[in-house]
């Protein structure tokens, strides 16, 4: 019997993944490309990254990795299933678009499509059901129960009060500058190292540069609030208190939609930013432990495309908790991924 394939693809705020793996849950392919979040860079823009993303993970199966996404060389792998989570993608209303942009990649396979919160929950729990909660770039929180209900937060961030993502995080951080800077608040390291960051003298310069859309924040910025932080500022200190809470409430939110407060579950901290400060994960679990005793946190080790695989896999029928754990096995070891 010849080989089928699978295709999962993690589409995000800051980078698009893609994995191709045959339907034992073989790793085979990896490729990566740029953001892919249609707020951002439009639908054509998520397109292109997806289209990056699987070129490169196709590359090593197909040939020489030169353009491996039109029709002619997806023909030479019999593709079977397709699981895309995509940031941006958090309303009905999107959902036309955003198949259609999936289309023009010329999948000829049944495929499955959720937001890219849900990719966490897939790769991070043997049950396929719980909580996840994403902290990348920005935030999000999905969940689902065994029956197949679904809850979320909306995604927006900010907007509407969901907070702990890296944008958020800088946001607060900025805040506190600028209280310090008029004597609201009490002084932070924090002015220095995102000074620092801005290439500008004080806080004067940077308030008013921001202020005055001189000088665009970047994200990447939010590392220096995390180090700030481990050098013992207490004002830093406070900001990953206050986004370990946030993010512990928008699952707490969640687990009420899905009635899940006196269950026993998995809630997948997923996205970079866990990895990055685990001091998040303490405000998740202080908040939890009064609305849903019965979680257990559940640190996601391994990439969130491999829960794109998985939603692939049951696209095509096949059984995704066996794909799911080949693939863990396998995907570290074969494509060195982080």
């Amino acid at each position: 019997m010849s080989r089928e394939y699978l295709v999962g693809i993690d589409v995000g705020g800051s980078r698009t993944r893609a994995l191709v793996a045959d339907t034992a849950g073989r790793a085979l392919g990896f490729g990566e490309a740029g953001p892919g979040n249609h707020e951002v860079v439009g639908y054509e823009g998520l397109f292109a990254a997806m289209k990056g993303a699987l070129a490169r993970a196709l590359a090593g199966l197909v040939g020489d990795g030169v353009e491996p996404v039109d029709p002619s060389a997806l023909k030479k792998l019999p593709i079977v299933g397709a699981g895309f989570g995509v940031a941006g993608f958090d309303w009905e209303s999107e959902r036309a678009d955003t198949m259609e942009a999936i289309a023009r990649l010329c999948l000829a396979c049944p495929v499955e499509l959720r937001n890219d919160a849900a990719l966490g929950l897939a790769a991070g729990t043997s049950e396929g059901w719980g909580i996840n909660i994403s902290a990348g770039t920005s935030n999000n929180c999905y969940g689902r129960t065994p029956d197949g209900r679904e809850g979320r937060i909306s995604g927006a961030g900010a907007a509407f009060g969901e907070h702990g993502g890296a944008v958020e995080i800088l946001g607060a951080a900025l805040v506190c500058i600028n209280h310090a800077r008029i004597l609201r608040g009490p002084p932070t390291a924090l002015t220095a190292a995102l000074c620092a960051r801005a290439g500008v003298r004080d806080a004067d310069a940077l308030v008013e540069g921001l202020a005055c859309r001189r000088i665009a924040p970047s994200v990447d910025w939010v590392s220096a609030v995390f180090e700030t932080a481990r050098a013992g500022d207490e004002v830093a200190l406070g900001i990953i208190a206050w986004a370990g809470r946030e993010l512990g409430e928008s699952a707490a939110a969640v687990a009420r939609q899905l009635g899940l407060e006196r269950a026993c579950f998995d809630v997948v901290l997923s996205g970079s930013l866990f990895a990055y400060e685990p001091r998040l994960e303490e405000g998740v679990s202080a908040v939890l432990a009064g609305v849903a005793p019965g979680a257990r946190l559940v640190r996601l080790d391994s990439p969130p495309v491999i829960g794109a695989v998985v939603l692939g896999a049951e696209a095509a029928g096949l059984d995704g908790r066996a794909v799911r754990m080949r693939l863990l096995e396998t995907v570290h070891s074969a494509l060195n991924l982080g």
